[in-house]
């Protein structure tokens, strides 16, 4: 059963590039050092450092409310998102298809829809903006172990480490620039030495490498204010006075900007060059997985419900890929609107990862669920991770008639059967530290935590049998020999003294024996030391 998937938008275009001295389409190699000259404020001159400590890559994603709605509803129809101003919805954005009808932002919904019957109208949702940053930011941890949330709509990554691993910038960028659309994200990209630079850069749409901070002055000059996020009526203030751009900022007197503006400001503009530390905080994604799927109706198509479980199940892999991670237990929870969710558990006898092996097992147990109500909404949720163990060999299994023949391990076998029949009827053993052959194991659940498990194994001197018996058998006696069926025993190992357990009441004092019939079976057998010396089987060698 294959994923559902939906064409990616491309990216957005270049905007119009500045200067080649000052700034370069990406990739190409950093900018070369310009003659020196002012790119500080008139008056205290700061220091200003030649070199970057750090490389800030930039993702600004201005098509974010309208794509966060079309990854989570893949319909075929016109998309617009709306938003409530002044008491009426108008449109905030719309995608290609609505622009070519006519649908343009600031325009009220009903006129949209008199453009455009077929149009589809979303309420914009800062939730579901949230959810999609957080999985892209999730999926930027694999490029870069420092990624940032800088806004609603920006991320960071600072990439200066991550160079020689990725085979130079330029492959880097073009990684992302390429992850980025095949994740369906519009994205503005810029890449420079401070992240409120980067950030800037990326709002102004000019993709830009900028690798020293002696280039930041010219580079900045040109951005309007407006790609510095400040305050409306800030930038109204500015433009009443003629300051429209970050360099006629840059011309204004310092302790003057800083009396009528703030100091705020003043340090945007300091950090932005380089001439104050600008330290972020680094996001990181959790370390268990819940992911969710919102429907706009309900549904009670299971085939459709299989889609959807399949595709959380893909992000889980993703997830634990990234990490080199594996779990055993996964839960799906399927909402309704009149009642409880509907809990559906999974569970592997090792920890595992793949989204086909944990799909196989949720389409067995997928066939006795019962729905009570339509869902509106699933969720999956991962367990506690382990670090993956080797996998063990390989069992050959014979589907229907003509088909082609797969390889199943040991663990499979038994998470098909669990997924089957339940996890009550299928058990392991493990050996216990005890001499007491009767208390020497115990049965367990394979879906326990693997890693939990401190599996006593027996010194290898000693033999034990497979098939023990759950009481001894008193066996005859033949000069002193014991008799099995009717033959007599040839010991052929022994004596093993066990004597041990006298701190309760089932204390044993014995002599065992490895005892050889006939016919070639071995049978484990014993006689006390304190009673009657009688023989007694204990178990059958395999």
């Amino acid at each position: 059963m294959k994923s559902r998937a939906c064409k990616p938008p491309a990216l957005g275009q270049d905007a119009t590039p500045t200067s080649t001295a000052v700034q370069q389409s990406l990739p190409l190699e950093p900018v070369g050092r310009e003659p020196a000259r002012s790119s500080t404020y008139s008056g205290n001159r700061l220091p200003v450092r030649n070199a970057a400590q750090h490389l800030w890559f930039c993702i600004w994603l201005p098509q974010l409310p309208l794509e966060a709605v079309a990854a989570a509803d893949d319909a075929d129809a016109p998309l617009a998102v709306v938003e409530e101003q002044h008491g009426i919805h108008r449109i905030l954005m719309a995608d290609a298809a609505a622009r070519e009808a006519g649908v343009v932002p600031g325009q009220a919904a009903n006129a949209a829809l008199a453009l455009l019957p077929t149009l589809r109208l979303e309420e914009r949702s800062p939730p579901r903006e949230q959810q999609a940053l957080e999985r892209l930011a999730a999926w930027l941890e694999r490029f870069s172990s420092f990624v940032s949330m800088a806004g609603p709509d920006v991320l960071l990554l600072e990439i200066a480490g991550s160079l020689r691993l990725f085979g130079g910038l330029q492959a880097l960028r073009q990684a992302l620039s390429r992850g980025l659309r095949d994740l369906g994200f519009t994205a503005a990209l810029a890449i420079a030495p401070t992240p409120l630079a980067a950030t800037w850069l990326a709002r102004a749409a000019r993709r830009v490498c900028i690798r020293d901070t002696t280039n930041l002055g010219p580079a900045l000059r040109r951005l309007p204010l407006a790609c510095l996020d400040w305050p409306a009526s800030l930038c109204e203030a500015l433009a009443g006075m003629g300051v429209t751009t970050v360099g006629d900022c840059l011309r204004l007197p310092r302790e003057g900007f800083t009396r009528r503006f703030g100091a705020r400001c003043l340090l945007d503009l300091d950090r932005a060059l380089g001439h104050l530390p600008d330290p972020r905080s680094s996001w990181r994604a959790p370390e268990r997985f819940c992911g969710d799927y919102e429907m706009a109706t309900e549904q009670t198509d299971r085939e459709l419900l299989l889609n959807i479980c399949e595709d959380l199940l893909q992000a889980h892999e993703s997830f634990l890929l990234a990490r080199q991670l594996g779990t055993q237990r996964l839960a799906f929870s399927f909402f309704h609107l009149k009642g409880p969710a509907t809990e559906l558990r999974l569970g592997c006898a090792r920890a595992e990862r793949s989204a086909a092996r944990w799909f196989d097992l949720l389409q067995i147990r997928f066939e006795q669920l019962v729905l009570p109500e339509p869902v509106i909404a699933v969720r999956l949720r991962g367990g506690m991770t382990q670090p993956l163990q080797a996998e063990s060999g390989d069992l050959a299994f014979h589907g229907r008639h003509g088909a082609s023949q797969r390889r199943f391990s040991i663990a499979q076998l038994a998470e098909r059967l669990i997924a089957r029949i339940g996890d009550q009827s299928v058990q392991a053993a493990t050996m216990v530290a005890e001499h007491r052959p009767q208390y020497a194991w115990r049965a367990h659940s394979l879906l326990a935590d693997w890693s939990s498990n401190t599996q006593a194994e027996p010194p290898s001197y000693l033999q034990r049998p497979l098939w023990m018996l759950p009481e001894p058998a008193l066996l005859p006696a033949d000069s002193g020999y014991p008799v099995h069926q009717g033959c007599r025993l040839r010991l052929v190992d022994g004596p093993e003294r066990l004597e041990t357990g006298w701190w309760d009441e089932d204390g044993i004092s014995r002599d065992y024996y490895t005892a050889l019939r006939p016919d070639g079976r071995r049978l484990w057998v014993f006689r006390n030391r304190n009673h009657e010396s009688s023989w007694y089987l204990h178990g059958y060698f395999g």
